[in-house]
């Protein structure tokens, strides 16, 4: 039974929907490696190559976990993580090259420190055995987010017009990641109060 069991968490580890999370958490330094070298146009559209096939296994690998019945929890861990690292990486590449600057600075800000709220919330809350579900909401902002990233890493390599639309996504998104981590917040101030109110 034990062997069983050992078997059947192996399969789980490397399961498809897992493996898609694997990628993309691999991804990142591929990205980040290509936008080292911003003023190479080759190595700006490699790095946009990468990221839409990160971006896509970001959908696939949640649907596909729900279509095979192979949900996980290593896979609700890591989902998360390889969502903040690769947008987290890649604004601060964008920022580091200056295809984020002046005050639209501000939007990545907001869309950074959202991200260190959210994951220090979701600990807060696992501890207590309390979920905070994905609202519809979050994932246009997740949408809007890659979608923003990939036009302001093409920006440079194309038309000043592709960064300008670029930015103005990547500030829509701000706004929406700005929402959903009051959420998150008020979901976890709630339970910090009714736990004070234990004590």
């Amino acid at each position: 039974m034990a062997v069983s069991s050992l078997t059947r968490g192996s399969s789980r580890r490397f399961s498809l929907p897992n493996l898609l999370t694997y990628g993309r958490v691999a991804a990142v330094p591929v990205v980040v490696g290509c936008l080292f070298w911003p003023e190479v146009a080759a190595a700006r559209w490699a790095a946009l190559a990468i990221f839409i096939l990160a971006g896509i296994s970001d959908f696939l690998d949640g649907y596909l976990a729900r279509a095979l019945a192979q949900q996980s929890s290593l896979g609700r861990m890591l989902d998360p993580i390889a969502d903040k690292l690769l947008v987290s990486a890649v604004l601060l590449m964008l920022a580091a090259d200056h295809t984020i600057a002046g005050v639209s600075l501000w939007a990545a800000i907001v869309i950074l420190c959202r991200e260190i709220l959210v994951s220090g919330l979701r600990e807060f809350l696992a501890e207590l055995k309390v979920s905070v579900p994905v609202s519809r909401v979050a994932k246009w902002k997740t949408f809007l987010q890659l979608v923003a990233l990939g036009f302001l890493i093409a920006g440079p390599a194309s038309a000043p017009v592709i960064t300008t639309i670029g930015l103005g996504l990547l500030w829509v998104s701000a706004i929406l990641t700005f929402y959903t981590g009051g959420d998150y917040f008020i979901a976890g101030v709630k339970h910090l109060l009714a736990e004070d109110e234990k004590v």
